[in-house]
């Protein structure tokens, strides 16, 4: 901690199991110290809670140590442009209940987000598609606009939301149920 402190480093890098905090405390710890530092977990642990724990307490991804050959670097590729990484394993289960659930949560997120956003229906929809790993042209193709559009909304959303990292983007939609960590 006295290094995220002293250096504020762009990404910091840690297992589940530490030996004197707990790996959520410590992540929170970072976000306090240091907002805009990211933090990958990587551990050998796939357990879905766990990684769902994780992320709300604002780590940006996860990987499995089995993962790591086939994936560390393309988590390391997420972690750089501010988007959210899920190893491989937990993101299939993760994706299929999201899927299960989406309508139920959908409209869940939709209250929240009516009472304590000021974001608007297409907004919320960005916010949506970009915080589940969408690049800008991804989401200006799917919703039929251009990726100048998109990077519009973009940049107007983190205004509104007075946010200064994609992260902190990503961390409000995963708060606001409106995606599923």
């Amino acid at each position: 901690m006295e290094l995220v402190k002293s250096s504020r480093p762009n990404l910091v890098i840690l297992d589940v199991e530490m030996p004197d905090m707990h790996v959520l405390e410590v992540i929170g710890a970072i976000r306090e110290a240091s907002p805009k530092t990211e933090v990958l977990v990587f551990t050998i642990h796939s357990f879905e809670e766990l990684a769902r724990r994780v992320l709300a307490a604002g780590a940006i991804g996860y990987v499995l140590k089995t993962d790591a050959d086939s994936q560390l670097l393309s988590a390391l590729d997420h972690v750089r442009h501010h988007q959210p990484f899920f190893t491989s394993k937990l993101d299939v289960r993760m994706s299929q209940d999201f899927i299960h659930h989406q309508r139920a949560r959908a409209g869940t997120a939709r209250q929240i987000v009516a009472t304590t956003s000021p974001l608007t229906p297409r907004e919320v929809e960005v916010v949506r598609l970009l915080a589940n790993g969408k690049s800008n042209r991804e989401v200006a193709v799917k919703l039929e606009v251009s990726t100048r559009t998109v990077e519009s909304h973009r940049d107007h959303i983190m205004h509104k939301l007075n946010f200064s990292s994609f992260s902190q983007l990503v961390r409000f939609a995963v708060r606001t149920k409106l995606v599923e960590p």
